[in-house]
Parts: C-alpha cells; sequence; structure tokens
C-alpha cells in the first residue's frame, strides 16, 4: 500500500477523528479508504444511468419477448462457434 498525506480543516480533522472514536472506523485512512469507495460506487452509478438513458434515448424501440431472447441467444451461439472455428 502507499501513502498519499491530505491537509484537512482543524472541524474536518476532528470530525475525522469523531468516526474513528466512534468505532464506526478504526483508522482515519479506513474512514478516508471507505469515502472513496463510496464515491467511486456513486460514479460506477451515475455512468451506468448515463449509457442507460442514452440507450433509451438512441433510436427505435424494440419490444423484447422470449422470441426476441431465443433469437438473440441463437445469434450469439452461432457467433460464439465461429470465433472458436477461426481459433
Amino acid at each position: 500500500m502507499t501513502s498519499l498525506n491530505i491537509s484537512l480543516p482543524k472541524v474536518l480533522k476532528k470530525y475525522v477523528e469523531g468516526q474513528v472514536a466512534a468505532g464506526t472506523y478504526s483508522t482515519p485512512s479506513e474512514y478516508v479508504r471507505g469515502l472513496i469507495r463510496e464515491d467511486q460506487k456513486r460514479q460506477a452509478r451515475e455512468e451506468l444511468e448515463a449509457a442507460l438513458l442514452e440507450g433509451l434515448n438512441s433510436g427505435r424501440v424494440v419490444e423484447v419477448k422470449p422470441e426476441y431472447w431465443a433469437r438473440k441467444r441463437k445469434e450469439l451461439s452461432e457467433r460464439h462457434k465461429l470465433a472458436k472455428a477461426r481459433n
């Protein structure tokens, strides 16, 4: 693991120390890692939502019924067989 030094105003430092003292986190580093992980999850959700909205707004609507999935499975299976045959 590597180190990263950060500067905090006293109010924020006391807040982080309070989180550690409350037993929620064992160290300030653990608290900061938790914040970063939550931010990564938030960003991933935002990117997924943007991609979903882009997909919704990208073109014609396709009604998805069992026949659609059967056709897709068949197409993917055939594509997979062709790819294996090439290798």
